[in-house]
């Protein structure tokens, strides 16, 4: 049995590492470009005074539906996260990070496989859920189980030490790890630094204020208090910083945009 077990897992690790996977993982972290792009562009557009747009990845995908040739990218982007959640399925079983990397992949796949919902849900039916409705459903749903409260608490703690690991990823420069800086050239390692380091903080910033809009739902027991991604980012501009503030925020996504992109090409898989 044990050595079966073995067998089975090696097994899985080889085909998460194939050349295939690594080609489909590498396109999946392109996609990932692109939505945060998206993301990124709408939400200085909000910051600017436009309020009609989601700045979330719903919107994003919807937006890409509308392009020439549209169903085809959301099937390569589809293609590319269901790549992205196997890979970190696979890091989350047979990974040797440490507990934080765990978590955080098993985060990752759980993110992934909502956005690949997400894009199939847009393919089939022409419209998806907005991340906030769906936050908003999810958190209602947590709310009515029993200790409710205490659960969406935890998930909103999450979400809020998830954030603060980013931003010091991001300050610390701890991306660099999960790049192949050997074969990177010395003027790209310094502008993926740059990239990562605003793409991290701007990301962990987002994350974390999602988690203290949840912990506000849980305190409350609102669930219409929390919301996803275009919620926190209007957050921002509800601050004494003003709309200025999220246009900053706004420009840091399309920093991690452009680091994933980079990503693509110098990551560790």
């Amino acid at each position: 049995m044990s050595t079966a077990g073995r067998e089975v897992r090696g097994a899985a690790r080889r085909a998460a590492r194939s050349p295939v996977m690594d080609v489909a993982t590498r396109i999946g972290l392109a996609c990932r470009g692109v939505l945060y792009a998206l993301v990124g562009a709408v939400a200085v557009q909000v910051g600017l005074g436009e309020r009609s747009k989601e700045a979330d990845k719903a919107g994003a995908i919807e937006t890409v539906a509308e392009l020439p040739f549209g169903a085809g990218l959301l099937w390569i982007m589809t293609l590319g996260f269901v790549a992205l959640a196997l890979w970190q399925t696979s890091e989350a079983l047979f990974g040797h990070g440490e507990a934080i990397e765990r978590v955080e992949a098993v985060a990752r796949v759980a993110v992934y496989a909502l956005v690949v919902a997400t894009l199939l849900s847009v393919l089939t039916k022409g419209k998806a859920s907005s991340d906030d409705e769906k936050s908003r459903d999810l958190t209602a749903k947590l709310l009515d189980l029993p200790g409710g409260q205490v659960i969406v608490g935890a998930v909103g703690l999450g979400l809020v030490v998830l954030g603060v690991y980013w931003v010091r990823q991001g300050l610390t420069k701890g991306f660099r790890k999960e790049l192949d800086q050997g074969s990177m050239p010395a003027p790209t390692r310094a502008v993926m630094d740059r990239l990562g380091v605003g793409g991290f903080v701007a990301r962990g910033a987002v994350a974390a204020l999602a988690g203290i809009l949840v912990g506000q739902a849980a305190i409350t027991f609102d669930p219409d208090k929390a919301g996803g991604i275009d919620t926190a980012l209007r957050e921002f501009a509800d601050t004494p910083a003003g709309p200025l503030l999220l246009v900053v925020v706004a420009l840091g996504l399309l920093l991690f945009a452009a680091y994933c992109f980079g990503e693509a090409r110098w990551r560790r898989t």
